[in-house]
């Protein structure tokens, strides 16, 4: 069969011949019909992410939407290794199947699923955010910040905060519900001013995407200016900053501040599961958008060299 293969870390996935894969017991045959580009695909094409299996050669590809052999829609995640969602064939454990539901389309379906469950499950697995409490996305403008706007604003939040590098793309993002957005281009006295007044009003959680610097200067002011030690939920992401922060102790000492991961590993696999079932039915409800860019499984090349954070990229096999 056709597929999208890497051979060894940090080469380009190349588009060939990989073997037929033959379900074990307890997992399910797929026909793909779509599989997104994502960081995570990235990064384990690159070796580089922590949930890299270290195994070449293999197919790239960790979700995607595709059919049953009873002709069912899905959407599914983790294929079994060497095995990935970027192929006309794939193997994955029934329970890492979703119904999709009625009027979402398969290339709509792979593109929202795993940037939006990102933040999805950050907020109802992590941080427990209630309807009526305020939010702030910190890296707003990329495509799962822009879905974590959006999903803040279908959970409930009353007041959502977007910040961003690009201050140009902050625009964007306002249409789609932030209530105020901080670009990220000041220096660091004048950024944690402008972070101070957003926790002078209070703020109840932190979505973060980027980590390194804005990430320090977001944890030290909510330190100092949350009042009477409010309690602020910092969930984290993302690391597109930078892996590393340098953060003084008695940030945790004098605040009620609650720091926290979200990803593979801090959250059950199957509650990551079910996140992306409620995320997919509230995406046609809720109006979810997502740009995307769908191309032939057969250009992979070419469309992993271009794929950026602002559309995803779809490749579409059905």
């Amino acid at each position: 069969m056709k597929a999208a293969i890497v051979s060894s870390a940090g080469q380009t996935p190349v588009y060939g011949d990989f073997p037929e894969p033959v379900p074990a017991p307890g997992e399910t045959l797929v026909t793909v019909t779509a599989a997104a580009i994502s960081h995570v695909v990235k990064s384990r094409a690159s070796g580089s992410h922590y949930s890299s299996s270290g195994q070449f050669p293999f197919v790239v590809g960790i979700d995607g939407v595709g059919r049953l052999d009873d002709g069912r829609k899905v959407y599914f995640a983790l294929p079994r290794a060497p095995n990935g969602s970027m192929a006309e064939r794939t193997v994955v454990p029934e329970a890492h199947c979703v119904a999709l539901p009625e009027g979402l389309d398969d290339i709509t379906a792979a593109a929202i699923a795993n940037p939006g469950m990102s933040s999805w499950a950050a907020f109802t697995e992590r941080a427990k955010l209630e309807p009526g409490e305020a939010v702030l996305v910190n890296g707003a403008t990329g495509t799962a910040g822009r879905l974590a706007v959006q999903i803040a604003r279908h959970l409930g939040a009353r007041k959502i905060i977007a910040t961003a590098r690009n201050a140009a793309a902050l625009d964007a993002v306002s249409a789609l519900g932030a209530d105020v957005t901080i670009p990220l281009i000041e220096n660091g006295v004048a950024l944690e001013e402008n972070f101070k007044r957003q926790f002078k009003d209070g703020v109840d959680v932190v979505i973060d995407y980027l980590w390194g610097s804005s990430a320090e200067h977001l944890l030290i002011t909510a330190a100092k200016a949350s009042p009477d030690a409010v309690p602020v939920r910092f969930v984290q992401i993302g690391a597109v900053s930078g892996s590393d922060i340098k953060l003084p102790s008695a940030v945790l000492r004098s605040s009620a501040i609650t720091l926290m991961g979200s990803g593979i590993g801090s959250v059950p696999l199957d509650r990551f599961i079910a996140c992306t079932g409620d995320l997919l039915r509230a995406v046609v409800p809720a109006g979810l958008q997502i740009a995307t860019t769908p191309v032939p499984l057969a250009d992979v090349e070419q469309a992993w060299a271009r794929d950026d954070s602002t559309r995803r990229t779809v490749f579409a096999l059905g």
